[in-house]
């Protein structure tokens, strides 16, 4: 992804304007590109302790290329989910920057994700394994997976 910079915030710090541009990627990734119409401002993003993490242009911190978020649920346990990236900036590496600084920041706690079935291979090379049956969420083939604390990255 170029020359493009790593950003993360909690949500309490996030401007309007950036909150804004998270949103705009991820309804243009899920929604308008796959066409899965479903609720997409789910209430979590402004949680006190959901972190945003992104990739942006070098001094264009407002346009993001790929984002992902990280929630705390009251049981302990981080949930990783809304990973997106916009069509010109795939395959460049840019979600696998993400994951890494999220999966640091979680360090030995269990973290959990949705993952689509194209995605598993990925995910399975930062500890994440399988943990339940395949399902569907709108119209896209899914399956938990869960990284715990003795998790080998490949």
């Amino acid at each position: 992804m170029g020359n493009t910079v790593l950003h993360r915030s909690l949500a309490a710090d996030l401007s309007t304007a950036m909150i804004y541009a998270l949103l705009r990627l991820r309804v243009e990734v899920f929604v308008v590109e796959l066409g899965c119409p479903y609720q997409e401002l789910d209430g979590h993003d402004l949680d006190r302790t959901t972190r945003h993490y992104w990739l942006a242009p070098d001094g264009a911190i407002e346009e993001p290329q790929a984002t992902l978020r990280l929630l705390e649920p009251t049981d302990g346990q981080f949930r990783i989910g809304r990973i997106c990236t916009a069509r010109q900036a795939r395959r460049q590496g840019g979600l696998r920057r993400l994951l890494e600084a999220a999966l640091a920041e979680v360090g030995d706690a269990p973290c959990v994700l949705d993952a689509q079935l194209d995605c598993v291979e990925l995910f399975s090379s930062f500890g994440f394994v399988v943990n339940g049956a395949e399902f569907t969420e709108v119209g896209i083939p899914h399956v938990p997976m869960r990284r715990d604390a003795s998790a080998r990255v490949r």
